[in-house]
């Protein structure tokens, strides 16, 4: 039946597509070499949930003799996850190189929430259930609050237009290589519970965190290789493997306290750098 517009008259008949229509697909469809990139960050991010479920969740609940967080499995998800932050450094180099698909950035941000937002939350969930002295309302109340930080992020991300070479905000994937840093650390429930949620706020604070570009994003590479290496080494019960993932934890933690404080240090001078410009403007 056609259907008449009564203000143009036009009519309107269901539409058919042509052959070369239904050949040929929508440039906005096809997928770039960095939408590739970010469904491994997707990819790896799911699959961190998996080994977190099926190596530490489920030999806990079915009363293995392992207990505690499985080193091994623990290891893997962590594993995952830096994976999936290499390939989110690398979408963003390789999309200013070449190109990017339209869907680019809708596909960073949801395969950031996975492997940023989703896997470290549910790693901070298990935690609280399978530590001796967790207690899993408790852990359940940190983890959603890792979540949505990092939703919260993700949304102004798309949002707010920041300076050039800057995030607002500590960046998701650095948050949740923090959030796994904490929980590794194995240091008394409060304290673990106190610095996850403390890096849930820098997350969706103002400080300014510099993006990874040139020789920072080289340095955050070769950081996040190193960490797998520790993380192997901790694995494989290597000598010296314990003390190796701590001091490697603790660097991460670090960086997340100093960074901030550097950022706030810029820009109280860049104020009062201003407020001197403006005095000397004013004097005759």
């Amino acid at each position: 039946m056609t259907v008449i517009d009564p203000e143009t008259q036009a009519g309107w008949v269901p539409e058919t597509e042509s052959e070369d229509d239904v050949e040929e697909m929508p440039l906005s469809l096809r997928l770039s070499i960095a939408d590739t990139l970010t469904l491994g960050n997707a990819t790896c991010g799911f699959m961190a949930v998996y080994f977190t479920t099926t190596g530490i969740l489920i030999p806990h609940l079915s009363g293995s003799q392992e207990t505690g967080m499985a080193r091994h499995s623990a290891a893997t998800a962590v594993i995952l996850m830096l994976l999936a932050a290499i390939f989110d450094l690398c979408d963003g180099l390789v999309a200013r190189k070449l190109r990017s698909s339209p869907m680019g950035a809708e596909l960073d941000n949801l395969s950031d929430l996975i492997s940023f937002g989703l896997a470290p939350a549910y790693f901070v969930l298990v935690y609280g259930m399978v530590a001796d002295d967790a207690h899993q309302r408790v852990a359940a109340v940190a983890a959603i609050t890792v979540l949505l930080a990092v939703v919260l992020r993700l949304a102004r991300f798309s949002c707010v237009t920041m300076k050039d070479g800057m995030f607002q905000g500590m960046p998701s994937p650095f948050g949740a290589l923090t959030v796994v840093s904490i929980v590794l650390l194995e240091l008394p429930f409060v304290p673990t519970l106190l610095a996850v949620i403390g890096v849930a706020w820098l997350m969706v604070s103002r400080v300014e965190y510099p993006k990874p570009r040139g020789i920072l994003a080289v340095a955050m590479l070769s950081w996040i290789i190193g960490a797998m290496g520790l993380l192997a080494a901790w694995a494989f019960d290597a000598p010296g493997g314990q003390m190796l993932l701590q001091t490697g934890c603790a660097l991460q933690i670090v960086l997340a306290a100093t960074i901030p404080l550097f950022a706030t240090a810029r820009r109280v001078n860049t104020f009062r750098d201003n407020r001197r410009e403006a005095r000397a403007a004013q004097l005759p």
